[in-house]
């Protein structure tokens, strides 16, 4: 049996050699496909024996299914990690143990995944650990095309490993601020596609599957999408900070709360508004509004 990790990087020089730790005596090989880093990210990779290409970036979705092409025919399975994420100790003794016996009709393995905001590990407001597809049969996986919150689109049946992965990332709140600023515009994207129907659409979303994943999914497509802009942020931060208790996870996770929960979702809703304003004003169509407002060409490469 042979297991590849997939990495996709940009400058993760703080997080790759952590992320890459986690997965020895794990994996067999690592593939790093990176955007033209500026610092030690391909270095750092290379040290660690992981193979390394690179690549110009459009979207997530898009670079890692690129990069599936690349992982050698010979692959059992392979693991989708970021590199600010690493393995606990007890996912990766569970994949060692467990991993082997799988029988083949499984095309897919959901893991746990949590996050530490600010070094505090954040266990309310109803989001973790959720359960992800992180493991999946070469063939049997490909990721949703789509421009913001992207899953793994298993083909078969699938089963879950109780162990966690980690989402710890070091930089700033600076530097989460800006990042989640231009993840607003691609949510955007996403959102407006919903009206507007400019991109064909790629979902995870239903009711039927039985994955935590697909119905969150569905109710942000079919209920949370159809609500008003603004209200919609303002109640989803309620909900978990107050009925899912966020406020539990004491001073960081309130940090974490308002701004995931509330700020970056309010943002987006202003971006969407300000789009369907220019369409408005303008007369124009949804994806010349989407470059004039957003700067993003639906075509063309955007920042990771």
């Amino acid at each position: 049996m042979k297991l590849v990790a997939l990495i996709l990087t940009f400058n993760e020089e703080l997080h790759l050699a952590r992320c890459l730790a986690s997965l020895e005596a794990v994996v067999d090989s690592v593939l790093v496909v990176d955007c033209f880093s500026t610092d030690s990210t391909v270095e750092i990779a290379r040290s660690y024996g992981a193979n390394v290409l690179q690549n110009e970036w459009l979207n997530y979705a898009t670079q890692f299914n690129w990069a599936l092409t690349k992982v050698a025919e010979d692959t059992d399975w392979v693991l989708r990690i970021d590199a600010d994420e690493y393995l606990t100790t007890e996912l990766a003794e569970e994949i060692r143990r467990d991993l082997p016996s799988v029988t083949k009709e499984v095309g897919g393995i959901f893991v746990g995944r949590s996050m530490k905001f600010q070094g505090k590990l954040i266990r309310h407001g109803g989001l973790f650990p959720i359960r992800v597809a992180r493991l999946f049969r070469l063939g049997c996986g490909e990721c949703e095309n789509r421009w913001m919150d992207e899953h793994i689109k298993v083909a078969g049946r699938t089963v879950d490993f109780q162990g966690e992965l980690i989402d710890d990332n070091l930089n700033s709140v600076t530097w989460w601020t800006e990042k989640h600023n231009r993840y607003a515009s691609r949510e955007a994207v996403d959102l407006l596609n919903l009206t507007h129907s400019f991109i064909a659409r790629d979902s995870v979303a239903s009711l039927s599957s039985g994955g935590q994943a697909s119905f969150k999914r569905w109710l942000k497509e079919h209920v949370y999408s159809r609500l008003p802009g603004g209200l919609r942020a303002f109640s989803y931060f309620i909900y978990r900070y107050v009925a899912r208790l966020g406020f539990l996870d004491g001073r960081e996770g309130t940090a974490f709360h308002v701004l995931q929960g509330f700020w970056y979702r309010y943002l987006v809703d202003v971006k969407v508004a300000e789009v369907e304003r220019y369409m408005s004003e303008n007369d124009c169509h949804v994806i010349e509004a989407i470059d004039k407002v957003l700067e993003i060409k639906l075509d063309a490469p955007a920042k990771p």
